[in-house]
Formats: C-alpha cells, sequence, structure tokens
C-alpha cells in the first residue's frame, strides 16, 4: 500500500517518519498516586517505540467515587502534583506531553475547571484549554451532569508546534462541529475522552473519524476503557485517524498505547487536492 495514501498499522513507529504521535489508554481509579505511576508506564511504552507527541485521556489521574470528589484535588495553575509530574516526564524524556485533563481551580469554591494542559519538551507548560461543552446524560441507572461540578471553559485554543498547528477539546466536545471549524485549519486534534460505554458504542468513531474528515486533520483521541471502581463503564477504543478519515491505529480493549505516524506532506496534498476548507464560507 503506498504511504502516499495511507500508512501501514504498526506496533512500533516507522523510525525513517520524522513525525510519531501517540494515544494513551487507561482504566482510572481513586489514588492519584497509582494513576500517575500507570500513566507514566504507558508514556514509557510510547516513549521507547518512537513517539515525540504523547496525549494522555481526560481524568487520567484520578476518577472518584462521587463527582464532587475531583474538588479537593483541585490544582491553581502551574502548581501541584499533577502537573509537576506533566513537567517532569515531559522534560525528561524530551518529548510534547498532553495531560488529557487536569482538575484546576475555578472561580466557584464548588466546582474546577477541567483543563487539557500542553507541556513541551523542555516542561514548560505551553497552552491550557478548559473544556466548554459540558456533558449531560440521563438513560437508565446512568446519570451525568458535569456542570454541577465543572465551571465551563469560554476560549477555543490552538498552538504552534513541530508537529504543526494543534487545536485542543475534550470528550463532548466532539459533538459540536463548530468548535474545530472556529480553530481554522488545524493540522492535528486532539480529542482526550472519557466516553460512556453507552454513548460509546453508538457514536464515538463516527465522531472522531467525521471530525477529521471535515477538518482534514489528523485526530488523536485516547480514551478511558472499563469498569471503574465508582461504578461508571468507559468505552475506550482510543484511536489516532488521518485526515481522510483512515483509522490509522486503535486500541479496543484494555490499557495501552496507540501509535501513528504523521505526513504533513500527505495532508497537504490532500488539501490541494479536494480545498474543501477554502471553500467553507460560512463563518463561525
Amino acid at each position: 500500500m503506498s504511504k502516499d495514501l495511507t500508512f501501514a498499522k504498526s506496533n512500533f513507529c516507522d523510525p525513517a517518519d520524522e513525525i510519531c504521535i501517540a494515544a494513551v489508554q487507561m482504566r482510572v481509579g481513586t489514588r492519584v498516586a497509582v494513576n500517575l505511576k500507570e500513566a507514566a508506564r504507558l508514556i514509557d511504552i510510547a516513549v521507547m517505540k518512537g513517539a515525540k507527541l504523547v496525549v494522555l485521556p481526560e481524568y487520567f489521574c484520578f476518577m472518584g467515587m462521587k463527582d464532587t470528589d475531583k474538588i479537593v484535588l483541585r490544582e491553581e495553575e502551574g502548581s501541584g502534583p499533577i502537573q509537576d509530574f506533566l513537567s517532569k516526564i515531559a522534560r525528561s524524556y524530551g518529548i510534547w506531553l498532553v495531560g488529557g485533563s487536569v482538575p484546576l481551580v475555578s472561580s466557584q469554591p464548588d466546582k474546577v475547571r477541567n483543563s487539557c494542559l500542553v507541556y513541551d519538551d523542555s516542561g514548560k507548560q505551553v497552552a491550557r484549554y478548559d473544556k466548554i461543552h459540558l456533558f449531560n446524560l440521563k438513560s437508565g441507572k446512568e446519570h451525568y451532569a458535569e456542570e454541577e461540578t465543572i465551571e465551563a471553559g469560554t476560549k477555543v485554543v490552538t498552538l504552534e508546534s513541530p508537529f504543526g498547528r494543534i487545536g485542543l477539546s475534550i470528550c463532548y466536545d466532539l459533538r459540536f462541529p463548530e468548535l474545530y471549524r472556529s480553530m481554522e485549519k488545524v493540522n492535528i486534534i486532539l480529542a482526550p475522552s472519557a466516553f460512556t460505554s453507552f454513548t460509546g458504542k453508538a457514536h464515538w468513531e463516527i465522531l472522531i473519524r467525521a471530525r477529521a474528515i471535515e477538518n482534514m486533520a489528523y485526530l488523536i483521541a485516547p480514551a478511558q476503557i472499563g469498569r471503574h471502581i465508582n461504578g461508571h463503564e468507559t468505552y475506550g477504543d482510543s484511536m489516532i485517524v488521518d485526515p481522510w478519515g483512515v483509522i490509522l491505529d486503535h486500541l479496543s480493549k484494555g490499557p495501552g498505547v496507540v501509535l501513528a505516524n504523521i505526513n504533513q506532506s500527505y495532508q497537504e496534498n490532500l488539501r490541494n487536492s479536494l480545498p474543501a476548507l477554502k471553500h467553507c464560507t460560512l463563518q463561525f
């Protein structure tokens, strides 16, 4: 198969390709130290296989018995054990590392900001995105109402990186295509998630591939997987999708790492061949 059309799946990134990216899949519990140790183990696997950009899932550091438990753990931006961990790991491995979401202080004492934090290869925090769209679901015994414990963000966030222009989002944001169009021609979209098993079975893959195709962007979607100690069950199936909607790699079961090579020339050729982004006339 021609590399100009797609990429072969592999357990290792191609050392001849200059950009290797990874999505980490986890099953997180209530003990932060244990979760961080597991994240470090999986990051090490990704790095040993060639990853230069590693993205952790939403709530990679903690999933409490109650939604309010995360309020106790919230950190001031730039200070705290979870942020120290991310900075140290990024610096020690010389990689770009994305903490899928970290509970940060909000303007309300009974809520947090659910924040995606990006660190460069020197360990410096270079971007922060606060989740804008807050998940709400009532279906049978399942009840989620993020607005009760999370203060919504208000800003669309993109950043320049050695891998191209990156757009940040979290989980439920995937259902709102206008968010991604407002990012304006990003090369990579990040969507760290903790999709429920119920919604994941129905919509996870469809949403990821649709957002990648619409924006002709690579989409990195690390996820939580399995039944957690609080009784919630997350869907998993972490994946990396290319600008044509091709799933480059995915992991349907268990903790682990999803890897892929990305090719900026391939992406540019697609955008030149099918200039859909130039044809978009609506302003969001």
